[in-house]
This record gives C-alpha cells, structure tokens and sequence, in this order.
C-alpha cells in the first residue's frame, strides 16, 4: 500500500525555506542539480516575478521519496502580504517545517505563523538554518524558541563549529542519559507513566518507547521538535528528511472501489499555462480518482452557482513523474487538467475543516496605463482572481477597477504580473482601509405583485434582516411554504441576496446577518429576471430599518522596546487609538500587547524606529474587527443604489442597455 506525507515549508521572508525546500530535493534525488534564489534557477519559484524579487508568491509542490514514503513538499509565501497562499496550504497539509534563520533568530511573521500553526493543530518540524552563516548562534535560537514559540520545543541535536562554513550537526543519541532525560521532561508533561518516573526517580524506559512517545505527541502537536543545519552546504538536512517520516503522521491510501462516490478533496492552488489553460492542484483525502473521469465540484461563498465540473483530460500525481499514469488515491496530491471553471476553494464531496486568516484590510483602485487597455484589464485580474478568490473585483464608477490586497508588496508584484504575463501596465491609487457592516437591529419589508412599476410588475417579495452571531457570516432562510416558489425563482432571490450584501447602507460588505423570506409570490408571465431586480429594493429597505454598524479591522501587537522610552511609545500608541491591555518588564525593557486599528499599523511602524532609536521589536496580527468610532467612513456604490427608486430604475436600465 503507498503512503504518502503532504509537508508545508513556511518561514518569514529570507529564512531559507526555499534553499530548504531545494536542498531536500537534491538528497532525494528528485533533481539533479541545486538551483539558488540568487541565481532564480529554484525548482518551486517559477515564475519570473519570484526569481528576479527571490521570494516565493504562489505555493509549489514538489514531490520526492523518503524511503517508501512520497513526500509531497509545498513551498508556501514567507511574506505577509500573501498570508492568502500559507491558508491554502494549510488545509491540505498532514504537518509543516517551521524554518528560523541561526543568525535573525524568531523574527515577526515567524511568531505569527507558529501561532496559526498551534491553533491549525498540525504537527510541526523545526529546523534552524544557515548555522553555517558568520553570526550564527544556534543555542541561543532555540532560547528564543522556548521563549517566543513554544515552551514545548525539543532540542534534536547539537552543532558543531556554529558560524563557519564546516558547521556540522550532531544528533542526539536515546542511550545518552542526559539526552533521554531532557526528552523525558519535555514528553511528561502528558505522559502520566514518564512523569511518575522522573518524580519517584525511577529508571527511564529505553530508546524505542522513548522515539515511540515523541513520535506520537509530534502527531498529536503536543511536542515540537527542533533540528538544526544549512541548506546551503546540507548539514543536517538528510537528519530532516529523516524525521519528516519517522515524527509526522503518514497517509496510507487503503484500496477500494474506483469511481467518483466517496470522492472527497480540495482545489489548493491554480496554474495557467500561456495558452491559457488551467492546472489545479487537487489534495484527495479519500476515494480514488482515475484519469479522464467526470467529476463535479462544490464552490462555496456568495453568488454560487451550484455545482460544476466536466471530464478530466489530464491527471498527473505528483512525485510519481516519469511512471506510468495512473489513478490518484487518498493522501496523494494531482494535478488536474481540462477544467476551464476550475477555482482554489472548489471542493469534491462536504467541506473540511480548514485554518482561516483574516480578510484582506486594504483596497486599491487601479486603472491600466493606456486608456484603451480596460477590457484587458478586467480580464486579466479575472484571470489572476482564479488563482486568488481573495482579488475581489469591483468596479468604482468614475475611478475604475478596485481589488482587495493584504499590502503594499502585493500591489507591487500584482502590477508587475500584469505587464509580465498580460501586457498591461498600470498604476494603482493610494491604498485604503476596507470595512464591513453588521445589522443594527431587526426590519422587514415587502413588495407585492401590484406594487411599483415596471419593477417588480409580477411577482411578490418580502424579506427581514435580523443579526446573528459575529463569524457568521451570511446566512438565507425561508419562513413561506416549502414550494411555494419553483426553484429557479428561490435561487434568484438568494443568489440576488447575497449579492447585494456586498454593499451594505454606508457601501461596505454587509456580514453576521439572517435574511429571511418571509412572503413570496408570482403570476404568470413572471420569470426570474423579475424577482433578481426587486429583491434588491426589499432588502435595502429592510436592511435600512434595521440599521447597520461599521466596523474597521484591528490588528492585535506585540511590542518590545527598551526601558527609557516606554513613556513615548506609548504615548504614540494612545495617540494613534490603541489599546495596551498588557505591559511586562523584562530584563531588555518592557514588552506591550494590546491591538490597534489595521489603518494604524504602517504608521507606527514607520515611527518606531524613531521613538525606540531604532531598538524597538513590533510585530501584528490581524485580529477581528471592532466598532468605528467617530465620522462613518463610506464607499462608492456601484449597484445603482437599490435605496433611491429611481436612481435603481436608470441603473437597471443602462445595465440593460450594455448588455
């Protein structure tokens, strides 16, 4: 039976992850020679906006075998700005590698990941690299480790000769008592039988239930190995594909029945060839998928359309290149082929669990260079939306194009994909702060057969708006007869619903609330355009009553700086509306955490060095949302605005003129 480990590499920005992730390859034998980020001949980062910045933008998989195992290895984004691609990841891996540079140490996004890794509860590899670097002070990593990620780190090894290019690694041995005896005090702590040994100081038990009970609190995130090398000159790294099969939890796919049923698995990441055909990379946990089979996939979010799907012209599986093609079995990662409609986010068979960042905080509006080149504009950022369902669209009447973003290196690499792969240069406006509405209260309203015309000439709409819980998003519900509409006019109520929801009273996208249909009805000739044009109109009026609060995103903080300047620091912070909910001396000077507005955040980092003589450690995470204080920010509509009768009807009008 094949088993098969699905492994993320993640890492903050010029940790060596990816030098990782080549180096793994080459002591596999996967690749015969190792490419570099200087040189942008890495086998992950392909594109040529990734080799010539030397960061890696879009996850890639690459596949290789440790012993009887295929390890699929996923590079993910180090960069904050693309925290988007690590979610994909994420929730279609069986562990990670968490990579700390021996010389920066735990650095700002290094915090943020380990923190969304613990939540996620996958297993997790540490690995300290370039030790071979000047600077280099391994012990003094894993210091920061247990004190910045996780008290529950074990050291695997030690090194030899830090900071010069014949830093070697030397592992720990199980028959060495003081070994043993510092796992054992790491593994008690649930482990009841290891724990009574050390307390009664009573013999230990032997390597093998020792290498037994880490492997299994590895897999159950209780325990957090820590190996350290270079990617650079290999140190150590055969010592990490090792543990990657001998710690984490391996997939094996059980034979059963070929076909579709029981077919379930998740669309991680999209490619599109020149030609502009596509390739999904398809992680299947359960059932088998042949080549050429016809497969139907579920798209979740507002305004889906229902299933959809075809026959699959190509099916390859990833690290089985150069065998005979065949079916993709649980545990195993594909490429698929033959899709047009294909999305990251579409799911074969009920959606799983899956690690979720916050939304993206800022919008841009960008508009192309050349006048004439708006058409291909909107079509190539269709385009790069399959590959990012988080670029949402929207155009802004009399400024043009709007995407969401999560920074302003996102923007950069965004333009430069555009004139690279699209032949479009453009010019993005100044980024700003995204918001979301949430209902007030509760209000209803409704329009009958006989009300306004032409609007809603045939057919009969009442609809209310209550809040629900914070996270729940958008949810429809129906309080009219079972049947009472035939399905096509039920959907165009909902998908109607969920579409205008996107621009709340203020113009910002309306979440946490319940629509209900609460009266329906129709007479002939009716058809469905009739209740997609006054649905809008009832639900704005009902959302009106009730009343909506914006909200603005809030980053939470983690802040250290030195003792004489706490006064200002956090003055500055006061100034700039955040809330220090805690502050801890320490013996480098005192450490603050509290949150602050997303809007505050590049601003306070600007300022810090300046406030802190450039001492000061800041890093943020995003961190919910709260109430907007003072003047009510708002957006651009671009619906026509269902509130103004008249305003809608010449909205509706034109639109139907354009088409």
């Amino acid at each position: 039976m094949a088993s098969t480990l699905n492994i993320g590499v993640l890492a903050h920005v010029d940790a060596g992850k990816t030098s990782l992730t080549e180096r793994l390859l080459f002591e596999a034998g996967a690749i015969d020679r190792l490419g570099g980020v200087d040189t942008g001949d890495t086998t992950t980062d392909t594109g040529s906006i990734e080799r010539a910045r030397g960061i890696t933008i879009r996850s890639a998989v690459a596949g290789f075998r440790v012993g009887p195992t295929r390890v699929n290895l996923i590079d993910t984004p180090g960069h904050t700005d693309f925290v988007a691609e690590v979610e994909r990841a994420l929730g279609v891996l069986d562990g990670a590698v968490l990579v700390v540079s021996a010389v920066e140490g735990v650095q700002a996004h290094t915090r943020v990941l380990m923190r969304v890794l613990r939540e996620s509860g996958l297993p997790v590899l540490l690995f300290v690299n370039k030790t071979d670097r000047a600077g280099a002070r391994p012990e003094r990593v894993f210091d920061e480790i247990r004190r910045r990620l996780t008290r529950r780190a074990l050291a695997m090894d030690a090194v030899l000769d830090a900071g010069t290019p014949h830093a070697r690694t030397e592992p720990g041995d199980w028959r060495d008592p003081a070994f043993a005896g510092r796992a054992a005090e790491v593994l008690a702590e649930h482990d009841d039988a290891l724990l009574a040994a050390l307390v009664e100081d009573r013999p230990l038990p032997g390597p093998d239930p020792l290498r037994a009970a880490l492997r299994h609190q590895v897999g159950r995130a209780l325990v957090y190995p820590v190996l350290c090398g270079s990617a650079v000159t290999g140190a150590g790294v055969g010592a990490l594909s090792r543990a990657l099969t001998a710690l984490l939890p391996v997939t094996t796919a059980v034979p059963g029945e070929h076909g579709t049923d029981g077919l379930r698995g998740t669309v991680f990441a999209i490619e599109r060839a020149p030609t502009g055909e596509k390739t999904g990379y398809l992680r299947l946990r359960s059932g088998c998928l042949e080549p050429r089979a016809h497969v139907e996939f579920e798209r979740a979010g507002a305004g889906d359309d229902g299933p959809h799907g075809g026959r699959i012209t190509g099916l390859e599986v990833v690290g089985a290149e150069g065998e005979r093609p065949r079916a993709l079995v649980a545990g195993e990662i594909g490429r698929i082929r033959g899709l047009p409609g294909l999305r990251v986010g579409d799911r074969l068979g009920p959606p799983t669990a899956a690690v979720r960042f916050a939304r993206p905080a800022l919008e841009a509006v960008v508009r192309p260079e050349e006048g004439g080149d708006a058409s291909r504009l909107h079509a190539a950022l269709a385009a790069l939306a399959d590959q990012d369902p988080l670029i949402h669209l929207r155009t802004v009447p009399g400024e043009g194009l709007s995407v969401l973003l999560y920074g302003e290196v996102q923007k950069e690499v965004i333009a430069a994909t555009l004139a690279e792969e699209f032949g479009v240069r453009v010019v993005f406006e100044r980024s700003r702060t995204t918001h979301t509405e949430r209902p007030a209260g509760t209000g209803s309203a409704v329009e009958e057969v006989s009300a306004r015309r032409p609007v809603g000439t045939w057919a009969t709409v009442g609809l209310r708006v209550d809040p629900v819980e914070e996270g729940t998003g958008v949810v429809f519900r129906r309080e009219v007869e079972f049947g009472a509409l035939i399905g096509a006019f039920d959907r165009a109520i909902e998908d109607t619903v969920r579409e205008t929801l996107r621009q709340g009273l203020y113009g910002w996208p309306v979440t946490d609330c319940a629509v209900t249909l609460i009266r329906s009805g129709f007479v002939a000739p009716t058809t469905p355009a009739d209740f997609r044009e006054l649905t809008p109109l009832v639900l704005m009026r009902a959302l009106d009553r009730a009343g909506t609060r914006v909200f603005e995103p809030v980053h939470g903080f983690e802040l250290e700086v030195p003792a004489d300047v706490l006064g200002a620091v956090t003055a500055r912070l006061n100034g700039l509306g955040a809330r220090v909910r805690d502050t801890v001396e320490t013996p480098e000077g005192w450490t603050l955490t509290g949150e602050v507005a997303a809007r505050s955040v590049d601003a306070f980092r600007t300022e810090l060095p300046g406030l802190s003589r450039g001492e000061g450690v800041w890093w943020t995470y995003p961190r919910g949302e709260r109430p907007v204080t003072g003047p009510v920010p708002r957006r651009a509509r671009t619906d026509g605005n269902p509130l103004d009768y008249d305003e809608y009807l010449v909205h509706r009008a034109n639109a139907g003129r354009r088409g």
